[in-house]
């Protein structure tokens, strides 16, 4: 890790407030005095002397050696996040999976055992269920809403936890306090993946957390176009563990995805403030929709959500997504999908654009059938990533499709 010889923000010395950090945060000018952040595309860095060189390569001055390892642009992403989720340090990722991927097998070893919830995005129940193990590297898969069911899992050897809440697809939370003091009774680090929250949403660092990893694909960028993931810990696990790990497997993020992120960070509350608005009126109107071809509603927003009390413990909104099931099927699903008109299919998240996929044909379509109805994953089962649409045409469109999967 390195610093930067810029110019940083003169901010007050004040508690700011997210909205402003997310905007002002991290910044660091040239000698330009320019505007908006920097963007140096640039492989390597010149230094004065060799002396200056010998100092930078054994950490003894401050400065950049190498973009593998930092770079002014990612340097400045990584200080906003810092700032605006409350971490004391974070590495920027290539992608939301090396994020996940690079947290874990930075401090795991051979011989190691992994706790993990049950209810993952596909590729990260790849991570532990088929990549970990290669190494060595054992795991046991949990009800992650089940508080007894962590306890009964660990192990003397036991070194790490990993959950997402709340779970893609179908929205199950897990209590990051509750967990987190089981995991820490056993020596174990919790790993969090927040994408779903968001940093806007929810602070797994002040539950009792020890890592969050994002995939900055989605909300933070939250526009389509770059892929990115960012770690955040303890200055102590960053510096020491994950940083040396990261230099030498090149998982880092690209200085032009950096400048992307940073820019999507400015609207990152508004946006995901207003998806989640929005989200919440969707969810209202499909379970309204309960007799009409609509047969189950999954959202975290509201009081019929089965964990309702530990959404409002410990997430400040809702989320964008939302869950539902469609009746008929995978047939009346796919009836519903090909009749949505401003709705999208894809299987990205977090978008400003509203996005739906069929999640047990793709997102999780390498799991077997009964793991996918343990997970809750019916083939009637939608995932809705609202976006900032009217909230009335989003409706409108819904409504239209689900009569057009009934007819």
């Amino acid at each position: 890790m390195t610093k930067s010889a810029g110019q940083k923000p003169n901010l007050p010395d004040i508690a700011l407030q997210p909205e402003t950090l997310m905007v002002h945060g991290g910044a660091l000018r040239s000698q330009f005095m320019e505007t908006s952040e920097a963007l140096f595309l640039t492989q390597g860095y010149v230094y004065n002397s060799p002396e200056e060189a010998e100092e930078r390569f054994k950490s003894e001055a401050g400065g950049f050696i190498y973009s593998r390892y930092a770079n002014p642009t990612l340097a400045m992403f990584e200080s906003r996040m810092c700032l605006v989720e409350g971490a004391e340090a974070a590495r920027a990722t290539a992608s939301g999976m090396a994020a996940i991927s690079g947290a874990m097998l930075s401090f795991l070893k051979a011989g190691d055992h992994v706790v993990a919830a049950r209810a993952l995005f596909g590729s990260c129940l790849y991570i532990v269920q088929d990549l970990l193990p290669k190494y060595g590297i054992a795991s046991t898969i949990v009800d992650g809403r089940d508080i007894d069911a962590w306890k009964k899992a660990v192990r003397p050897n036991t070194k790490a936890f990993f959950f997402e809440t709340p779970s893609n697809p179908c929205l199950d939370l897990v209590d990051i306090r509750a967990v987190s003091d089981i995991a820490h009774d056993a020596g174990a680090l919790v790993v969090v993946d927040n994408v779903f929250a968001t940093p806007c949403h929810q602070s797994p660092l002040k539950h009792g957390a020890d890592i969050v990893a994002y995939s900055t694909t989605k909300h933070i960028d939250g526009q389509g176009r770059c892929l990115g993931g960012v770690v955040l810990g303890s200055e102590k696990f960053i510096k020491e563990t994950f940083h040396t790990f990261y230099k030498h497997t090149g998982i880092g993020m690209s200085p032009f995805n950096a400048w992307v992120m940073l820019k999507g960070l400015e609207t990152l509350k508004l946006r995901v403030d207003a998806q989640a608005a929005n989200a919440a009126r969707v969810a209202d109107a499909l379970a309204a929709l309960n007799d009409q071809g609509v047969t189950r509603v999954i959202y975290p927003g509201r009081a019929d959500h089965p964990q309702a009390d530990l959404a409002r413990r410990q997430m400040t909104g809702g989320s964008t997504l939302v869950a539902f099931e469609i009746a008929g099927g995978k047939a009346g699903a796919f009836r519903f999908l090909n009749a949505l008109g401003i709705v999208k299919l894809s299987n990205n998240l977090g978008d400003a654009k509203s996005l739906i996929t069929h999640p047990a044909t793709t997102t999780h379509q390498r799991l077997k059938p009964d793991d996918r109805a343990a997970l809750g994953i019916s083939d009637g089962l939608v995932r809705l990533s609202v976006g900032l649409e009217s909230a009335d045409d989003l409706v409108a469109d819904l409504r239209q499709a689900i009569k057009a999967a009934a007819a």
